[in-house]
């Protein structure tokens, strides 16, 4: 594959980046619409919704370049130049965090402005689901988060021999390996339609974003299957890996947020105390006999 996209004399366009970016761009562009229709019943503001969208990106970049500068400060004291080469580091731990400062900042902004959130939610699945499809079309370019080696002659493997995808994203030069990325890229980009679809015939605020949560959740887990495991953590002595359990969070979310409120049913007391005066109403409106 193309970690690297194009040269700019010495500066370097790395594929990820590029992809990624891109799909960043459609998704905004995606979200002004999709807050339109999720917002046609209710006070939901498209450019409130544009302004979270941006702060949210940003706080995510920033939380994620926080975190590499931390843990590679020891040598960027040394080599200050090598921070621009952070850019280039993707690690799920660096996914985390950056998802959790946008997600916080995301609850933040919604709260202060008092947008409301399940619309607000129902607008933003579609549009962040097919940035992850993006991302992952990156990933598979660069070589990050590679899969595991393919069996003889499966026919649509991926072969890395640049030797930038082993430097940058340590992927194994010259071995035959599955494209789960192309995998999960799928997966994302088809359920991001179907949320599209789906937004604008929801019966309910709220189900698109569990939907969108819970599906999310299943392409993770599904796909981890066919991921190299190297540096993803693991649980249950391997059973699962960090974004498996990431993934099996997310479906948890999610039937949480489609699950059906509960109608609030009188007690037993309430009831009785009710029950002669609703006789005596009834008695009253048929009159004497």
């Amino acid at each position: 594959m193309h970690p690297v996209l194009f040269h700019i004399g010495d500066f370097v366009i790395p594929s990820y980046g590029a992809v990624t970016a891109l799909g960043v761009l459609l998704a905004l562009a995606l979200a002004l619409r999709t807050a339109r229709i999720a917002g046609r019943d209710t006070n939901l503001d498209s450019g409130k919704v544009w302004n979270l969208c941006i702060l949210s990106l940003f706080a995510a970049l920033a939380a994620a370049r926080l975190l590499l500068v931390i843990a590679n400060w020891s040598a960027l004291r040394l080599h200050p130049a090598w921070l621009l080469g952070l850019a280039m580091v993707h690690h799920p731990l660096l996914a985390a965090t950056g998802s959790l400062a946008g997600a916080g900042c995301a609850l933040w902004y919604a709260h202060r402005n008092k947008l409301p959130l399940r619309a607000t939610a129902d607008a933003l699945a579609p549009p962040l689901i097919l940035g992850l499809a993006f991302e992952q079309l990156g990933a598979l370019a660069a070589g990050s988060g590679y899969g595991i080696e393919a069996e003889s002659g499966f026919r649509w493997a991926v072969t890395y021999t640049n030797p930038m995808a082993a430097i940058w994203s340590g992927a194994p030069l010259g071995v035959p390996l599955h494209p789960v990325q192309a995998y999960a890229a799928l997966a994302f980009l088809t359920l991001a339609v179907l949320l599209l679809v789906w937004l604008p015939a929801e019966r309910r605020k709220g189900d698109v974003a569990g939907l969108g949560l819970m599906g999310s959740g299943l392409a993770i887990y599904i796909t981890e299957l066919w991921r190299d495991p190297t540096g993803r953590g693991s649980l249950l002595h391997g059973a699962l890996d960090g974004p498996q359990i990431a993934a099996i969070l997310l479906v948890i979310a999610g039937a949480l947020v489609l699950r059906e409120p509960q109608t609030a049913r009188p007690s037993t007391d309430e009831a009785a105390d009710e029950a002669p005066a609703a006789a005596a109403q009834q008695s009253s409106t048929r009159g004497p006999a």
